[in-house]
């Protein structure tokens, strides 16, 4: 994990300067050699340079996904826990419905509606993946909120903003972040299928779903346009 950061970070320095943009119609399809080690593109853009510059794009991609879903399905956990009533209805009548769609489909429905754009790709993952973190937390803040320094707080006259960032956001919090970050390879898998299907980051991002996409049109004469992204995704999710 710490190599693909480092790799990310200096993907100028390790490319030697190549734009993963910049591109040669006269180098285009290139097998890897000494010159380019990963080949080329359809375009003749180094696909070594791609890789490399893709790993910061889709790094800094899934960490704000993760990040996103996080902050709302746990501030909408947390509401529904303490608060109950209404508040708790509301939120986990939506949570509800929302789990009883299949994933994956409700979000590639939500991105086509919206549009391809990695933003919107961002949108739709989190539309359908807060539940599981809102569930998480609403659990957690009813079994806190029943302790005793959470009662003697509301009895000593504790507001509702006072308790739950002085007492109770910190007894989740870190179950939480270990969700998160536990998310991080799953949430690389369906962000790079959102690209590779359309819905994502768009040409000429260098982001690794939709590098997947464009060398499947080269698979049996160019292999190694999708050898080396998917290699970069399989290794980033397993490490």
């Amino acid at each position: 994990a710490i190599l693909i950061i480092l790799a990310a970070v200096f993907a100028p320095v390790l490319t030697g300067g190549v734009d993963p943009l910049k591109g040669s119609l006269t180098e285009a399809l290139e097998a890897p050699s000494k010159a380019h080690i990963f080949g080329t593109d359809k375009l003749g853009r180094d696909n070594f340079s791609r890789v490399l510059y893709g790993a910061s794009y889709s790094l800094s991609s899934v960490l704000l996904l993760v990040a996103v879903i996080f902050a709302v399905g746990t501030s909408l956990g947390v509401l529904a826990g303490y608060f109950g009533g209404k508040v708790d209805t509301v939120i986990m009548r939506i949570s509800d419905m929302m789990i009883s769609f299949p994933g994956m489909i409700l979000a590639i429905a939500i991105a086509g509606i919206l549009g391809g754009s990695l933003i919107n790709a961002i949108i739709a993952l989190t539309i359908v993946t807060w539940t599981k973190y809102a569930r998480l937390a609403r659990s957690m803040v009813l079994k806190i909120k029943k302790r005793d320094f959470v009662e003697a707080a509301v009895v000593n006259g504790g507001k509702p903003t006072h308790i739950l960032w002085k007492h109770i956001v910190p007894n989740i919090l870190p179950l939480m972040i270990i969700t998160a970050a536990s998310d991080i390879g799953a949430m690389m898998m369906e962000l790079a299928g959102l690209s590779f299907l359309g819905f994502g980051s768009q040409p000429p991002t260098p982001e690794w779903g939709l590098m997947l996409n464009e060398g499947r049109q080269q698979l049996q004469t160019a292999p190694w346009l999708m050898f080396f992204p998917g290699l970069a995704i399989f290794l980033t999710v397993v490490v």
